[in-house]
């Protein structure tokens, strides 16, 4: 399988080198990534300035590119200069911190997953929790995600649909198994802790939130009980409900 692996962590992060050394074993891997940390850029690109490609020397005297841009950046130069025909898979990963809930828009590693969705092309965002038992096992994960591919490639999943997948941090093989989640609603982004620097002026730092959200089957909740999380995603974000809600607006003058 022609497989095209970035993240938003840099070219040089342990999970996305631990990912191609599994990975290129049986697959034609090609990885594109950032040039250093882009995370939580969201699906952000650069209109103001220009991109440029680094060789990076991989295993097995293989080639990586680095890129100066953000992981949808590197998902579209990967594209337009090094796959006359589109690759069979995107996988952005691993990245070390979860991707669940409302987080999923920030996310610099979602973001390249669905920047590869709406390019038509099957795509996964692959992240591990971590602060809960601090055992990050990028090994573990990639090989899940070999088995993973086998097991999906016969699968063939609605345009514009992804696969976001969490694991807790700790060994893969002790996990309770696999939850088939939906997105959770919870937000981690509203809680700040506020301090004061030499001269009393006030500044804040972004909270850490590691309440698992009520409802069933979600995500967040899956993590919680040591399951790995996999939820299909939708690139296209329509409200269809509201469509007819709102269609007697049409006839307004």
């Amino acid at each position: 399988m022609k497989i095209l692996i970035t993240n938003d962590d840099g070219y040089a992060a342990p999970g996305i080198q631990t990912l191609y050394q599994t990975l290129q074993k049986t697959h034609d891997v090609t990885l594109v990534a950032p040039d250093r940390e882009k995370s939580a850029v969201g699906h952000g690109i650069s209109l103001d300035k220009p991109l440029r490609i680094e060789s990076i020397q991989l295993d097995n005297n293989n080639r990586g590119y680095a890129i100066n841009g953000t992981p949808a950046d590197c998902v579209k130069l990967a594209l337009f200069e090094f796959f006359p025909a589109p690759p069979d898979l995107v996988i952005a990963g691993i990245n070390p911190g979860s991707n669940t809930g409302v987080n999923i828009n920030y996310s610099g590693t979602v973001a390249a997953a669905r920047e590869a969705a709406l390019n038509g092309i099957q795509a996964m965002a692959v992240s591990l929790e971590v602060g809960k038992y601090n055992q990050l096992d990028f090994s573990g994960m990639s090989v899940f995600i070999e088995t993973l591919i086998e097991k999906i490639s016969s699968f063939t999943l609605a345009p514009g649909t992804f696969l976001n997948i969490n694991a807790p941090d700790m060994l893969i093989g002790k996990t309770h198994g696999i939850k088939i989640t939906r997105q959770s609603q919870d937000n981690v982004s509203k809680n700040f802790e506020k301090r004061a620097d030499p001269k009393t002026r006030p500044y804040f730092w972004y909270g850490r939130i590691c309440q698992p959200e009520s409802g069933l089957n979600t995500d967040t909740r899956a993590l919680s009980q040591n399951f790995i999380s996999i939820s299909p995603i939708q690139c296209d974000t329509t409200d269809a409900d509201a469509l007819s809600l709102l269609k007697d607006i049409e006839q307004l003058k």
